[in-house]
């Protein structure tokens, strides 16, 4: 067994997804500071969101990359009946940037826009409906000869504040406009919630993450009086029909990957799967409905949806840097003690995974309990989804925030990238995060910088 320092484990990781050897252990940074056990890659490059598995079975790395291909694919670039009618991107990778977030809106270029969720209040359902002119999703792109649904606007206005030693902060509201309606206006109450995309990294961990494990963690009824009432959502799966726990989403709508990301492939690039083989366009769209299908089955063939697949889930998190610096260390405990991991539980140890044992009982650390909080007015966009109201949503895992910045060249968090950083987000936080703002706010700045640089750490 070799043991190598980290600038050696730094130059295997500088090429996206390539697989480190399995026998490399690196014993001078701590258990701590893997954050996937031993999947846990080593990078501080702008690819460190893209990489394999640390312990990667060299067998799979073949698949992988055709699955990689799937997911960089431009599908607007593909032969004619392909491409569905209506899309917000041109391919998986220009929404997630590097396997990260989306570049937000205008500021960092046309690509990767916010996307804009519709539903309508329905008595027969408490999540509503879709909306009926522009569905689940407005789509801000089209095909040749079919007219876009529209665009989303935003505008910000100022929330000033100061912290308890008397510092002033300024945070940003936004506020949404739907413009260009392609296909007129919206139905009465039209419930409307925006969303940023997610690092894509780690998802194959959380899948493996134990049902029992995250409802371990549940409190509805906040029984131990902590303020902090985290409960799972509950949504129906589309492959079985059945009630599922979710675990993927904002709102945590998802139940697997694979319906994760079929229902990407449907809202956000327009392509038909097995899972959803109806195209995004509502019977009120003419164009849409009348464009001739030219291709026979799903746009998106069965075995492409499971090499995409296969690439997300075998995408590493990276490692935590810094974990011994007295500041993060401070930092940590500071995390602790106001509240934040309440629900950002710092812990899971993976289960079996019979297919992909590079997964298994790994102890992980995404700084999420995947479970729904109610966040109060602060975040609230009014929207159900599944069993979550319209103010809760799921605790983001934290893992690889501290290189956002590296890797998509800006921060912006929280589920609509109001927030330009780590403060920011914190500030926003309400409801049952109220308690734990107020806390972050009384610190004095040392402090304040002690525990902001421990989320750099992640």
């Amino acid at each position: 067994m070799m043991t190598m320092g980290w600038s050696l484990v730094w130059m295997l990781a500088v090429s996206p997804v390539r697989a480190a050897p399995a026998e490399v252990v690196v014993k001078d940074v701590g258990d701590a500071a893997l954050s996937g056990g031993a999947t846990t890659i080593f990078d501080i490059t702008p690819n460190a969101y893209g990489r394999a598995l640390a312990n990667l079975d060299r067998a799979r790395w073949t698949p992988m990359l055709a699955g990689k291909a799937v997911f960089m694919r431009n599908w607007y670039d593909q032969p004619r009946g392909v491409a569905g009618p209506f899309s917000n991107a041109t391919g998986c990778g220009s929404c997630h940037f590097k396997d990260g977030r989306g570049r937000h809106l205008r500021e960092l270029g046309d690509e990767a826009p916010l996307l804009m969720r519709l539903s309508v209040p329905s008595k027969d359902s408490p999540s509503g409906r879709h909306e009926p002119i522009y569905g689940g999703q407005l789509q801000d792109r089209a095909i040749p000869g079919v007219v876009p649904e529209g665009s989303v606007e935003v505008r910000y206005s100022d929330v000033k504040g100061t912290y308890a030693d008397g510092t002033p902060y300024t945070l940003r509201k936004p506020r949404y406009h739907l413009a260009k309606l392609g296909y007129g206006r919206l139905a009465p109450k039209t419930m409307l919630s925006p969303r940023i995309p997610s690092p894509v990294f780690g998802l194959g961990l959380l899948e493996a993450i134990p049902d029992a494990a995250i409802e371990a963690l549940a409190d509805a009824d906040d029984r131990d009086g902590d303020g902090i009432s985290g409960r799972p959502n509950r949504v129906v799966s589309a492959r079985d029909g059945k009630t599922r726990l979710g675990r993927y989403g904002w709102k945590a709508n998802q139940p697997t990957l694979e319906q994760q990301v079929a229902s990407a492939f449907s809202e956000d690039l327009g392509l038909t799967t097995a899972l959803y083989p109806q195209r995004n366009c509502t019977p009120k769209q003419a164009p849409c409905k009348a464009r001739p299908v030219e291709v026979s089955g799903p746009a998106l063939p069965e075995h492409q949806l499971e090499l995409t697949l296969l690439y997300l889930r075998l995408i590493a998190p990276p490692a935590r840097r810094d974990v011994t610096e007295p500041t993060v260390v401070k930092g940590q405990a500071l995390f602790q003690q106001v509240g934040c991991a309440a629900c950002h539980h710092g812990e899971f140890t993976t289960g079996e995974v019979q297919d992909l044992p590079e997964l298994s009982n790994q102890r992980i650390r995404p700084y999420t309990d995947l479970l729904l909080h109610d966040m109060g007015p602060e975040l609230a966009d009014g929207r159900p989804d599944g069993e979550a109201s319209g103010s809760e949503w799921r605790t983001p895992p934290l893992w690889g925030l501290g290189l956002l910045e590296t890797v998509n060249r800006q921060v912006r968090m929280l589920h609509d990238g109001r927030a330009r950083s780590f403060e920011e987000a914190i500030l926003w936080h309400g409801g049952e995060g109220a308690r734990a703002r107020e806390r972050f706010k009384a610190l004095d700045a040392a402090e304040r910088e002690a525990l902001v640089a421990f989320l750099r750490s992640l």
